[in-house]
């Protein structure tokens, strides 16, 4: 147990509070919030200490290895948001911080000059297979839960974004 734990389970005293404050109706969605917010906090710290060493946030690393991932090397910045499902500000930005390391370029579109692509570099290839390695092995080789409990997670989660909208 870490050395700042409160040695119990703080979601779970908030579901008795919710209770006795004459909200048990609707505890279980409280917990589930809560749980889902906590647990993003103890994967992002875990990701971020991964990619530390690279000098990558997960946004950043998520660009690269999408760009890595695609046939080219490159995307228009509008299809790298709509994949990583995020406003195009956000891509703009990681893009500036990837570009001010060397490890993307802008480049413009050979047959549409108003789109301008955002391609990979040779130094952002190696960087971000480096990093993969380092994430497979430190964070997604083991993520706290058993697999079989890992892809119920994800099936449980798949639901509420299907619900949202999400896909």
């Amino acid at each position: 147990m870490p050395s700042d734990s409160p040695g119990f389970d703080p979601i779970a005293k908030a579901r008795d509070n919710w209770e006795d404050a004459g909200w048990g109706e609707v505890a279980d969605g409280m917990v589930a919030v809560t749980s889902v917010m906590r647990a993003h906090q103890i994967l992002l710290a875990r990701v971020e200490a991964a990619l530390r060493p690279f000098d990558l946030s997960f946004s950043r690393f998520e660009l690269l290895r999408l760009l890595a991932f695609s046939r080219t090397g490159s995307l228009p910045i509008t299809k790298a948001s709509v994949r990583l499902q995020v406003h195009v500000t956000s891509v703009t930005h990681a893009i500036r911080r990837l570009e001010s390391a060397g490890l993307v370029t802008r480049v413009p579109h050979p047959t549409d000059g108003r789109t301008t692509l955002v391609e990979i570099t040779s130094i952002g290839r190696s960087t971000v297979q480096e990093a993969t390695v380092t994430l497979n092995r430190t964070v997604f080789a083991d993520i706290g839960i058993p697999p079989e409990q890992a892809r119920s997670l994800v099936e449980t989660i798949e639901t509420l974004r299907r619900s949202a909208g999400d896909f």
